[in-house]
């Protein structure tokens, strides 16, 4: 074993990662982290004190890179409704994206995200944050009319989820999808709109 290594919580993260990749999630341990590393399950636990607590930092990662490019449309100028429109469907090809990907390392991270429950609330919770970014872009806009901003970001979330949480994913590859997925936008953003 190699002690002198300087191990980072991002190092140890990769590793996870590729030992999940190898292993999958039932089979993957911290003693396999740590052999991929070549230092102790002791120093990894010296940067994460559970497995439960390595699998929620992987489960975070993987979200957190999924909702960089939505970050920055939330922060982007323009036009709130365009705005919103390229959010949901970048936001539905991100999922489907990693479904198509790669089934098996999106299965993986499935099931790392069902026991990060914690992680996965504070998630939702980003994503209905940067929603309601939008949605208070497009009030001060003059285009939205909207009583309960926080409100109504969790419920434009809610009303899209059948394309974007992977409960739902053996729906996405269906032809009428896309029509589905312009349908239920056109919907949304003539709702939000001023009353003219």
């Amino acid at each position: 074993m190699n002690e002198t290594v300087v191990l980072t919580p991002e190092r140890i993260l990769e590793a996870t990662e590729d030992v999940l990749r190898r292993y999958g999630l039932a089979k993957a341990t911290v003693v396999d982290v740590a052999r991929a590393l070549d230092v102790s399950h002791g120093s990894v636990y010296r940067h994460f004190p559970s497995k439960a607590s390595l699998r929620d930092a992987v489960a975070k990662r993987w979200l957190d890179r999924a909702n960089e490019p939505l970050c920055k449309l939330a922060a982007s100028d323009g036009p709130a409704p365009e705005r919103l429109e390229k959010w949901l469907r970048t936001m539905f090809e991100i999922k489907q994206k990693k479904v198509c990907d790669d089934p098996e390392m999106f299965a993986t991270y499935l099931a790392l995200a069902q026991e990060a429950r914690e992680v996965v609330e504070a998630y939702k919770n980003k994503q209905c944050d940067l929603v309601a970014k939008i949605l208070s872009d497009g009030i001060a806009q003059g285009v939205f009319e909207i009583d309960d901003v926080k409100a109504t970001a969790r419920a434009v979330f809610d009303a899209t989820v059948r394309y974007h949480h992977p409960a739902h994913a053996e729906e996405w590859a269906k032809p009428e999808c896309p029509s589905r997925i312009d349908a239920l936008i056109s919907l949304l953003l003539k709702g939000l709109r001023v009353c003219k």
